[in-house]
């Protein structure tokens, strides 16, 4: 057992993330009222190269005067290998603070991802931002998947990683029909049973790439997120492709057409029975704890009280999903910053050193409403505290 500690990417729901042509602001207001998590506005391949610098104002102008809500707004930025890529950066980061993340197409190393690290960091500076960009990178080249342990460790700034299956498939020059979907020749055959017969069962072409980037994904803190289906008028399809993800791991897919957005977030947002065997199953674990035990039955299955890991996460996801109307708002301490549009609620102990430190970075938050709810957990003297704020 390792003692190293991976830091965390920033928290977000994101279980679908929608793409949106630059060139085409008049879809824009369409996707910042839909159900997408993640909004990404593209000016890489969705967009013809005499029509790039156009959609790389209409971005900037839709980032700027859209209301997207609590949406994480990202844009997907030109290759570096490209001459429009350093426009994107520097136009868009310093015209819009409302951006949230970046998307790096075609990652092929570590270096190309410090690359636009150290332009943004650079624009946030002199900006003089408080806000950091986060970073999603695509991994669909050879060169990238044969690197991806390197480039999940390139920044900080670095959340998620997508696999970009279409050009993951041209760069290993693989048989394709569908984006995303499998090949009627991918498969095995059995061996003859008595009778002579023999059966064939297909495979999934992509399990090995997504795997491998998934394990990445997981040991070093990020969110690994499936690409893009391209037939959006195959329900069935993309559905089997978003679920094979979800049983490898994945938290999220992309969605190239709005009727994809609720087929992802129905495949990501764990069921009402899910959660109530989490339920049962923390309830089971907390008991045998107290009792001293290392594993307890429940449904006559054995649970190690080590693999609590992924219940863990489904309670911190439940909680992230929290319906603000539930809570006294009347009651908490509030402070808006800018257009406090984005809006949370902290619960914080007037003792904890680790509080006060969540407190100082989140001053710095822009357009944020914050919502702080003193509460004990350190000491009767936390508890006199927040009873003299709550009474």
């Amino acid at each position: 057992m390792s003692f190293t500690i991976i830091e965390q990417a920033t928290a977000r729901l994101h279980r679908s993330e929608l793409a949106v042509p630059g060139s085409n602001p008049a879809m824009f207001e369409k996707a910042a009222n839909s159900a997408a998590d993640i909004v990404f506005l593209d000016v890489e391949d969705a967009v013809a190269p005499d029509d790039k610098a156009q959609a790389r104002k209409n971005i900037i102008q839709g980032l700027n005067d859209i209301d997207w809500g609590r949406k994480t707004m990202m844009v997907r930025i030109n290759g570096l290998d490209t001459h429009y890529m350093y426009r994107d950066v520097v136009d868009i980061v310093e015209a819009c603070p409302r951006l949230d993340m970046i998307l790096i197409p075609k990652v092929g190393t570590a270096a190309d991802v410090y690359a636009i690290d150290m332009m943004v960091t650079q624009i946030e500076t002199a900006m003089g931002r408080t806000k950091r960009i986060g970073f999603e990178v695509l991994i669909e080249t050879a060169l990238g998947m044969a690197n991806v342990e390197a480039i999940a460790q390139s920044s900080k700034r670095l959340e998620a990683m997508s696999f970009g299956v279409a050009d993951y498939a041209a760069s290993t020059r693989a048989r394709t029909t569908v984006i995303g979907g499998v090949n009627k020749d991918s498969g095995v055959l059995t061996d003859r049973d008595a009778d002579g017969h023999r059966e064939y069962f297909w495979t999934d072409p992509w399990h090995a790439a997504q795997t491998r980037m998934m394990v990445a994904c997981r040991a070093y803190g990020l969110r690994p997120i499936d690409g893009p289906f391209g037939d959006f008028s195959d329900t069935d399809g993309y559905l089997a492709a978003a679920n094979r993800a979800a049983v490898l791991g994945y938290e999220g897919k992309w969605a190239i057409h709005p009727s994809q957005i609720e087929l992802a977030n129905q495949v990501y947002t764990p069921s009402e029975a899910e959660v109530t065997r989490a339920r049962r199953i923390m309830q089971a674990m907390d008991e045998a704890a107290k009792a001293g035990k290392g594993a307890v039955s429940l449904d006559g299955r054995m649970i190690d009280l080590k693999s609590n890991r992924n219940i863990t996460q489904e309670r911190i996801d439940e909680l992230m999903r929290i319906n603000f109307s539930d809570l006294p708002l009347d009651l908490a301490l509030k402070q808006v910053n800018g257009n406090g549009k984005r809006v949370l609620a902290v619960f914080e102990d007037p003792r904890c050193p680790h509080c006060r430190n969540l407190r100082r970075e989140l001053i710095k938050l822009e357009n944020a409403t914050i919502y702080t709810f003193p509460y004990p957990i350190l000491s009767q003297e936390s508890e006199d505290k927040s009873r003299a704020v709550w009474c």
